[in-house]
């Protein structure tokens, strides 16, 4: 089969499903793509000692400002996304990081809280549709059995980058200033764009036509004969089944970045330096967890299970050990043991992103795939935006910071609990592509008359 390019260009002869090497370079830069952008995250959590010291703020201004970065988030994934749909994936990655670097160049010198504030919104409005761009691009590229697996290795970058940021910014902020932790991010951002701009594939800044895709596989898309009105995507129960688990991950991953390390120092009483090496060990473990649940996502569709097994249900099972891991934790006094749970509930966030997204997949027409994925990710930034913030007023609240963090931990537990098993029952990828292949063939049944 001769597959193009969406500039017209021959990329040869190969069987469906094969994948290039060039696929899987794509993977690596969206990997480091990631590492980046949750770097950038994790930067605020393991300055704030030092913010809070310096700009003179409370727990629950902190929180504010840890919030802060989820306001436009919500509207960037939405309006964003729409308007990549219609730009190559080249250009669009390489757009995304340019306002990244814009975003964090003012706070590489001293400012105030509020252009700190500023900047965050505006870094959370740009890296709104980062993870819909990124699992588009991969879910473009990759036949079903082999999405979950790239997809995880794209979304390890969530636990790369504050693994690697944790022990390097929090010597940089140590050594210098927490001003200097953002230069570093802002010298690493413009490496990844050069390196990005000179591998990627030379595509023309448009895409070829509406809803064309930037990959071969697009031509040979098993969901493109499906046609119907966005509207009614949103309203599949899928949607919202991947709704409930991607939100229940993220009120997981807004905690790690904005309050683990202020946790583990105020809460657990460890040192500065100290939390700097603890913290990164649910990232390390995030990162087995999170390949080796694409690789059994893989595994199980192979071995002929339903999607719903190997998407939905395995996303909840991971979810509903990561609450009730979490709900443990908040009733243990600090030692091995508790620290064994912490470690168990912040390192199961990211199978929402990658397992539970490869379900959509598997029953979305390429050309909606971003604008979908922008309205899921709309909907789970509003647990970036309630958690860190709700956290830090419990926690001022409390007679001890302590105490603050072991009712609010519970509460998130529970409920992490709860919206992961609805979540796994709703999301049926095979019921919803029967269910949008049964509206294509009355739309056109219509169009017939």
């Amino acid at each position: 089969m001769v597959t193009t390019q969406s500039d017209g260009r021959d990329v040869g002869h190969r069987p469906a499903g094969a994948v290039d090497r060039r696929a899987w370079g794509i993977v690596l830069f969206l990997f480091l793509f990631f590492t980046l952008n949750f770097a950038d995250k994790a930067a605020v959590g393991l300055s704030s000692q030092q913010i809070r010291h310096d700009l003179g703020l409370t727990a629950g201004q902190y929180g504010l400002l840890s919030s802060a970065f989820f306001w436009l988030f919500a509207i960037g994934a939405v309006t964003l996304a729409a308007v990549l749909r219609k730009i190559s994936y080249t250009w669009g990655a390489a757009l995304l990081m340019v306002t990244w670097i814009a975003s964090m160049a003012p706070l590489t010198v001293p400012t105030s809280f509020g252009v700190l504030i500023a900047c965050r919104i505006a870094l959370g409005f740009f890296e709104g549709p980062a993870h819909a761009l990124c699992q588009s691009i991969v879910a473009d590229r990759f036949a079903p059995d082999k999405r979950a697996t790239a997809g995880a290795i794209v979304n390890a970058g969530s636990s790369i980058g504050p693994l690697i940021a944790a022990p390097t910014l929090t010597w940089v902020i140590l050594t210098w200033s927490w001003h200097a932790a953002f230069a570093v991010l802002v010298v690493a951002g413009a490496m990844w764009l050069v390196g990005w701009l000179w591998f990627s594939e030379r595509l023309p800044f448009r895409k070829a036509g509406p809803g064309a895709g930037d990959s071969a596989v697009d031509a040979a898309d098993p969901n493109g004969d499906i046609v119907v009105p966005f509207r009614r995507l949103l309203m599949l129960r899928s949607f919202w089944g991947l709704v409930l688990l991607s939100f229940a991950g993220y009120l997981i991953s807004s905690l790690k970045v904005a309050w683990l390390p202020a946790y583990m120092n105020e809460g657990l009483g460890y040192s500065a330096s100290t939390v700097g090496s603890l913290v990164t060990i649910p990232y390390v473990v995030a990162v087995v967890v999170l390949l080796s649940a694409g690789m059994l996502s893989g595994r199980l569709l192979r071995a002929g299970h339903s999607s719903r097994v190997a998407r939905g249900y395995l996303t909840g099972a991971y979810l509903l050990f990561g609450g009730v891991s979490m709900m443990i934790f908040s009733q243990l006094d600090p030692g091995p043991l508790q620290l064994v749970f912490v470690i168990c509930a912040f390192a199961v966030n990211s199978v929402a992103f990658s397992v539970a997204f490869a379900g959509a997949s598997d029953f979305l027409p390429a050309h909606q795939r971003v604008a979908f994925f922008g309205c899921i990710i709309a909907a789970y930034s509003v647990a970036g935006i309630v958690a860190p913030y709700a956290l830090g007023l419990i926690v001022e609240r409390a007679t001890t910071a302590a105490a603050g963090y072991s009712t609010g931990f519970l509460f998130v537990g529970g409920v992490v609990c709860v919206l992961g098993v609805l979540g796994a029952i709703m999301l049926d990828p095979e019921k919803a592509r029967t269910q949008l292949e049964q509206m294509t063939a009355r739309y056109a049944a219509r169009e017939a008359e």
